[in-house]
C-alpha cells in the first residue's frame, strides 16, 4: 500500500494566517494575494520572505515598479533589515520589467535561472502581476503568460506569492472572471473595508486547491513585525462587495 505523505508547509510569517491555512502555504504552490494598491500586498510579501530567511531559507523578490532603495527603507520602517539578508546570501531583490521576467524565465542561461541554480530559492514573490497585463490584454494570451511563469517556479519547488491589485476579483464588474485566479493554486484577498465612518483591512482566503481552509473574513493591522490578524468580523454583510452593513 502506497502511502501519501503530507507536503510540506511554509509559514506566512503570521500564525493566525497559517492557521487559517491548515499550517502554511503549500510547498510548491502558487498563491496569489488581490487586493487595492497599498492594503499591504508587499508586506506580507516582504514578510513571507523574511520569515523563510529566519529560517535559512532563501527568498527572490522580483518588483517590476518599486526601485529596490524604496522596498529596504519600507522594511526597515517594519522592523526588517533586507540589506543584510542580501549581504548574507539569503534575499535576492531583482528590479526588472515583466518582459524581461517572462524571457528570464524561458532562458536557461538568463541572470534569473543563474540565480535560482546558486541560491536555490524555496521562496519567490512577483510584485506585481498587474504589469503582466499591460503586455497583453487578451484574456487568452494573458493566461498563457501566467501559466508559463507560475510552471517554472513550480518545476523549481518554489513557493510562490504572486501579487496582484485586481480588487474587485470576488465582484467582476463585466461578469468574466480574470484568468490568473484559474491558474495558482490558492486566492487571497486583501481589501479596505468602511465600517462605522472608519476605514478597515480585512483578509479572506478564496480557494486552496489541496488544503482545507480557515473562510473567516478577519480584520488585520500593519506594523512592526509586518501584518498582524485579528478576529473576524461578526453581524456585517458585504465585507467582499464593498457594500458593508451591521446585521443587527
Amino acid at each position: 500500500m502506497t502511502i501519501i505523505q503530507p507536503r510540506k508547509r511554509l509559514s506566512s510569517g503570521e500564525s493566525t494566517l497559517d492557521k487559517m491555512m491548515g499550517g502554511g502555504f503549500i510547498e510548491g504552490s502558487a498563491t496569489l494575494i488581490s487586493g487595492a494598491p497599498g492594503v499591504g500586498k508587499t508586506t506580507l510579501g516582504i514578510q513571507f520572505l523574511v520569515d523563510g530567511a529566519a529560517n535559512g531559507e532563501a527568498g527572490i523578490l522580483v518588483t517590476f515598479e518599486e526601485f529596490p532603495a524604496s522596498l529596504l527603507r519600507d522594511a526597515k520602517n517594519l522592523g526588517w533589515d533586507l540589506q543584510k539578508l542580501q549581504e548574507e546570501g539569503l534575499l535576492k531583490i531583482i528590479f526588472t520589467s515583466p518582459q524581461v521576467f517572462l524571457s528570464s524565465l524561458q532562458a536557461p542561461d538568463s541572470p534569473l535561472a543563474d540565480a535560482i541554480r546558486l541560491m536555490a530559492p524555496t521562496r519567490v514573490v512577483i510584485d506585481s502581476a498587474t504589469h503582466f497585463k499591460r503586455m497583453n490584454p487578451d484574456p487568452v494570451k494573458l493566461r498563457d503568460i501566467y501559466n508559463t511563469v507560475v510552471n517554472a517556479l513550480k518545476r523549481e519547488n518554489i513557493t510562490t506569492l504572486i501579487l496582484d491589485e485586481d480588487a474587485n476579483i470576488a465582484k467582476p464588474g463585466d461578469g468574466r472572471m480574470p484568468p490568473l485566479p484559474f491558474v495558482v493554486d490558492s486566492v487571497f484577498l486583501m481589501r479596505y473595508v468602511e465600517l462605522d465612518s472608519e476605514m478597515r483591512r480585512a483578509l479572506t482566503i478564496l480557494k486552496m486547491r489541496g488544503s482545507r481552509h480557515n473562510k473567516d473574513i478577519r480584520a488585520y493591522s500593519i506594523g512592526q513585525g509586518g501584518l498582524k490578524l485579528g478576529e473576524p468580523f461578526e453581524d456585517i454583510q458585504g465585507i467582499l462587495s464593498g457594500f458593508t452593513h451591521r446585521v443587527r
